[in-house]
């Protein structure tokens, strides 16, 4: 089975190779790499282009955000399975790919999933938050959940149903994508109770008040249109996050 993995980058000269490297180190065999760059200035593309790796496709060009370069490696991909590696994060351990391929085996399986860890920028050992997620249920949705995203590697035939992310969205697509294909009441999920992937605090979601009480605004937003609850689900979504700071993977 063909695994696509999709990487979204902008300016990410310091971190990105270890986004690169952890792919490359992969065991399972059938694997891509898509690298999309939005047209780096700080060194990032010679950092990518340092990385030995065979399985890597590099496009650099100008886009609108990280949610269209998501949609152009989507797009792109020839794997029948799709993943995404955040250039800031990097699986947790060589086998990652092979135990998603085979939960996969089983041609009935939509998503699959796992727990994330939060690590600190400086020192990728040390965990600030553990996100365990936990087995998916529909009404759980209502009570803001969601699969950690950086952790959710989803069939192609979920984004030719349901869509790519809306680009309207500039923090929390995801979340809406996640709502989108989840709130179906169709979908199989699969959860690997495991840490697949670490990712160093400071992502776009969270790097200022402003930043927060947008996606706080987007997050709503998301939550009515796909009409999983209202103020309720939005308060749960962010009181779950509270213990995963006293959770250790």
């Amino acid at each position: 089975m063909r695994i696509t993995i999709v990487t979204a980058v902008f300016n990410a000269q310091a971190t990105v190779a270890d986004a690169i490297g952890s792919v490359a180190a992969q065991s399972h065999p059938d694997l891509e790499h898509l690298v999309i760059d939005g047209g780096s200035t700080d060194g990032t593309l010679d950092a990518i282009r340092s990385c030995d790796c065979d399985r890597l496709a590099l496009v650099s060009e100008p886009d609108d955000g990280i949610y269209d370069a998501l949609n152009k490696g989507i797009s792109r991909a020839t794997g029948e399975v799709v993943g995404l590696v955040h250039a800031d994060d990097f699986l947790a351990h060589r086998d990652v790919i092979k135990q998603v391929a085979e939960a996969f085996s089983d041609p009935e399986v939509d998503a699959v999933y796992g727990d994330l860890d939060y690590v600190a920028a400086s020192d990728s050992a040390r965990i600030i938050r553990h996100w365990k997620a936990g087995a998916f249920r529909p009404a759980r949705l209502k009570w803001g959940w969601m699969p950690p995203h950086p952790t959710l590697f989803l069939r192609r035939r979920v984004f030719e149903a349901h869509g790519l992310y809306d680009t309207g969205f500039r923090i929390a697509a995801d979340y809406d994508a996640v709502l989108r294909y989840f709130g179906t009441g169709t979908l199989c999920a699969v959860y690997l109770p495991e840490v697949l992937v670490k990712m160093r605090v400071g992502g776009e979601s969270n790097r200022s008040l402003e930043r927060i009480w947008t996606k706080s605004r987007e997050d709503y937003a998301a939550i009515r249109r796909n009409r999983v609850g209202g103020v309720p689900t939005l308060i749960a979504k962010n009181l779950s996050k509270l213990p995963q700071f006293f959770l250790r993977s």
